[in-house]
């Protein structure tokens, strides 16, 4: 069996799908069978954060099936935008980019490459962010509950490694300094 050639994206900003984002009522939209990605409510509380601070900043990517509109990427937006404070800000529309119709294995293929080139945090660049909101003056219960934190994490976040100085000089020893 040979291997078909890679599919390429039409050239130009025009003929990008982000070109033509949608807005579009989030019904008209209905989940795959397929996303392997999950998501622990913690997460979905500030995803919803996230979008009553911030508004819509990525759409919903679907593609054309059987004349609905499958989601391949943004399950979890299309899930928040249930939520009736969500729903508030644009009247129960969701924005949308539609891909151009295709296979269900290319779909498949888009869906866990648009959750995969995500990443992921780092450790100390969270720490590196922490301690620089703490240092614009926010306290620690505003920065967990805008990121979605709990106080420990926060408060660990904060150290940074460093318990000795910020919490008991004089109640460690050495077996709790790094390096």
């Amino acid at each position: 069996m040979t291997e078909p050639a890679p599919l390429r994206a039409p050239a130009g900003a025009d003929h990008q799908p982000v070109a033509a984002v949608r807005w579009m009522e989030r019904d008209a939209l209905s989940a795959n069978s397929w996303n392997p990605n999950k998501q622990a409510p913690p997460e979905f509380r500030l995803l919803k954060t996230s979008i009553l601070e911030n508004g819509w900043t990525q759409p919903i990517v679907a593609r054309p099936m059987d004349g609905s509109l499958e989601i391949v990427d943004g399950f979890h937006r299309w899930s928040v935008a249930a939520d009736k404070e969500v729903s508030a800000l644009t009247g129960g529309l969701v924005p949308v980019v539609v891909l151009p119709p295709t296979d269900p294995s290319t779909a498949r293929m888009a869906t866990v490459r648009h959750n995969r080139a995500r990443g992921t945090h780092h450790v100390l660049g969270m720490a590196d962010i922490v301690a620089s909101l703490l240092a614009d003056g926010l306290s620690p219960e505003q920065i967990g509950k805008r990121l979605g934190m709990d106080h420990e994490e926060v408060d660990r976040l904060a150290d940074r490694g460093n318990m000795l100085t910020r919490h008991a000089p004089d109640g460690f020893g050495n077996g709790w300094t790094v390096g």
